[in-house]
């Protein structure tokens, strides 16, 4: 059965009140030393395909170099390679970064753009990225959606979806907006602590009572 909104919301806030016990995202980390819209998007293009500790790392280690688009365009790519080792396609990922800063220099002032349209036209930028950078970078409402939201949204019942995409637009229908922008480093960090991809810690979880366990085999 659909959950209501009521039961959303105590899902949310249970998550909240126990979140301070788990391991916080690398992008989260970022936020927290600065709201910079262009380094959370750096740090998030980084963080694809690559585990949190090792974005933390890359991510600090590259801002030591540059920490706005006109200083990072003038970083070979080579440099940039090295700054953010051992991410994942790091040396794409470094050729990305450097065209990213001159298209920022080029047609927006060396500034990050602030609509969905514009970010997404952006290489290697997809609505993951983009609803990171408008929610935390500039504090606009949006839904940010990864395989850790998608996976538990679906897993609790909230929404009935198969794809990150479509997870988003569901949870816009459902998921009261004072949760919007908080949502997707709540259910991260507890993705990444808790309820895990395979074999979730179910007896620790403090939303099993009221978890649907959908799609879930073995469990801990």
């Amino acid at each position: 059965m659909p959950r209501t909104v009521a039961e959303i919301n105590r899902i949310v806030r249970t998550l909240t009140r126990t979140s301070r016990d788990w391991s916080p995202t690398a992008v989260g980390v970022v936020a927290e030393e600065s709201r910079d819209p262009f380094r959370i998007l750096i740090s998030c293009l980084i963080s694809l395909r690559t585990k949190d500790e090792v974005t933390a790392e890359a991510s600090a280690r590259l801002f030591r170099l540059a920490t706005a688009p006109r200083s990072m365009a003038e970083l070979p790519s080579a440099t940039i390679a090295r700054a953010i080792y051992p991410a994942g396609f790091y040396r794409t990922k470094a050729k990305t970064i450097r065209e990213i800063c001159r298209v920022l220099l080029e047609r927006y002032g060396g500034k990050v753009p602030d609509t969905m349209e514009e970010l997404l036209a952006l290489k290697g930028v997809g609505r993951k990225t983009a609803n990171l950078v408008l929610t935390i970078g500039f504090g606009k409402p949006g839904i940010c959606v990864d395989t850790h939201v998608h996976r538990i949204s679906n897993r609790l019942g909230i929404v009935t979806a198969k794809t990150p995409e479509q997870t988003e637009f569901a949870l816009r229908q459902v998921l009261p907006a004072r949760h919007w922008i908080p949502y997707n480093d709540l259910l991260v960090t507890f993705g990444q602590n808790v309820c895990k991809p395979i074999s979730p810690l179910c007896s620790m979880c403090p939303v099993a009572a009221m978890c649907q366990q959908i799609g879930v085999g073995r469990r801990r």
